[in-house]
């Protein structure tokens, strides 16, 4: 078996990073029944760059890039349904 190199370390971590950033904001939207704090340009454009690096990663066959993307973009995708559920929802009580 062999060890990790520094660069793997690093990887990992960034991707570890990456992919709990979002859960906090997914716990917070889906508690308080809102998002109007979260921007929905920025979240389109998040999943549309997480979308690109996942296709990247199938197309340069880096199952750690395409992995760490891909949950990314799920987390990312949830926060936008979200965004837009919860928009949709005040627009109807109005």
């Amino acid at each position: 078996m062999q060890t990790p190199s520094i660069v793997d370390l690093v990887g990992s971590a960034a991707a570890l990073c990456s992919m709990t950033s979002f859960t906090p904001q997914i716990f917070k939207i889906w508690r308080e029944k809102h998002a109007d704090d979260v921007s929905l340009r920025m979240f389109l454009l998040t999943v549309t760059g997480f979308v690109l690096w996942t296709v990247y990663g199938l197309l340069s066959h880096s199952w750690p890039v395409t992995a760490s993307n891909a949950v990314c973009l799920g987390l990312a995708a949830v926060i936008l349904f979200l965004k837009l559920k919860f928009s949709r929802r005040k627009r109807e009580s109005a």
